[in-house]
């Protein structure tokens, strides 16, 4: 429902500013669960007007009376009973039941009573084919992440409300920034999620881990060990571009997905008190590692103004490329203990310790924001 501002390219079609779902089943009694939307605050103000004096609810109130009787429907309730050809709506045992459930309000003057129907207990209304009452993800929007494509989970959890249950398996093959399997992981569905590039399964896991603390999954077809890191690194594009970016994303660092110069920074994070200084990593997954590289980085890191510099190796640091980094000095920030100005980090250990492997003060991710803590079931599915 918000504009995409394609409105002006010509008077020959109105502004694109709406998306369409598209629904399929396999078989013809494909779950489907009726979605309901929130009355609107007009509706509630005219048609739950009354406000329960002990409780505080809101809630409106219906005739008790039928045309027609039938079983126990003719009967005197508290020295009232239905006008003349009229009978009870409700049996006298449904009638008691009303009363102690606090149910029933009575009429000054006739002392009849009519039924409580209280807001907080009704369904709201049958979602149709147009939702106006979720919002696109805006920049003001707290789970923003700044995924280019990133859809809101409220979208989602209506989709897979509507189209499953808790326990099923909610595939998504294009998962991007994993707002399908946020979802799933908040209703209690098992799910699977695919992905081709790394800095999308580095969000997601992030993502997961933020949002549902103690999360258990498995991600398949990335390095899970300093073989197949070096296996990744050899097949990859020559400008081992994905490769940076799944290395970055190992140590918590955000990956400079451009593709080209990048003034030797492949990752950068920020962090002290004010969030005013800046760390970044530069990747080298050649077999060769040798002290000009912890020079260059040196130099990087002075140039681009950044407080930290990380190397991060496939191979083991050689004796000089140490005492360099050593050598190199501290960062100091106040309010916290000096770290090396200059740390050098393996994938080996990037693996085993991920964002632990880099002494950093104070982190934070300013590309891609954290998930807001979600409160799910407490299920653990699996993402192959």
């Amino acid at each position: 429902t918000s504009a995409h501002n394609d409105a002006a390219q010509g008077l020959t079609r109105f502004g694109k500013a709406h998306d369409i779902i598209f629904f399929y089943g396999k078989e013809k009694n494909a779950i489907w669960n009726v979605q309901f939307a929130d009355y609107s605050a007009d509706y509630k103000f005219k048609h739950y007007g009354n406000v329960d004096a002990a409780s505080g609810r809101r809630f409106k109130t219906s005739d008790l009376t039928a045309a027609k009787g039938g079983g126990d429907t003719s009967y005197d309730w508290k020295g009232a009973t239905p006008p003349r050809g009229r009978f009870w709506a409700y049996s006298r045992a449904n009638m008691e039941k009303f009363d102690i459930e606090g149910r029933l309000q009575y009429a000054s003057k006739s002392g009849m009573p009519r039924l409580k129907h209280y807001l907080d207990e009704m369904p709201g209304i049958a979602v149709g084919s147009v939702w106006s009452d979720i919002f696109p993800i805006n920049s003001q929007a707290q789970e923003r992440l700044g995924y280019p494509t990133q859809k809101p989970v409220a979208l989602l959890e209506r989709i897979l409300n509507a189209s499953s249950n808790p326990g099923d398996t909610v595939l998504d093959p294009f998962c991007g920034c994993g707002t399908t399997i946020h979802a799933a992981q908040k209703l209690g569905r098992n799910w699977i999620g695919i992905d081709v590039t790394h800095i999308a399964i580095g969000l997601i896991e992030g993502r997961l881990r933020t949002a549902f603390p103690g999360v258990e999954f498995d991600v398949i077809g990335t390095p899970m060990d300093a073989d197949a890191a070096r296996d990744f690194f050899n097949r990859n594009d020559p400008t081992k571009k994905e490769f940076e970016i799944w290395a970055a994303g190992r140590i918590g660092f955000i990956p400079q997905a451009k593709k080209g110069a990048d003034g030797g920074i492949d990752g950068v994070r920020w962090f002290g008190i004010n969030e005013d200084h800046r760390a970044v990593v530069s990747v080298k997954g050649g077999a060769k590692v040798g002290v000009e590289m912890v020079r260059s980085l040196d130099a990087v890191v002075k140039a681009q103004n950044a407080q930290i510099g990380v190397l991060l190796t496939l191979e083991q640091p050689t004796k000089p490329m140490v005492e360099w980094a050593k050598a190199a000095g501290l960062c100091e920030v106040p309010g916290f203990a000096p770290v090396n100005r200059l740390q050098i980090v393996t994938i080996e250990q990037a693996l085993s310790l991920r964002e632990r492997a880099v002494d950093i003060p104070a982190r934070r991710d300013d590309t891609f924001k954290r998930a807001p803590r979600e409160e799910a079931p407490d299920r653990q599915p699996k993402l192959l």
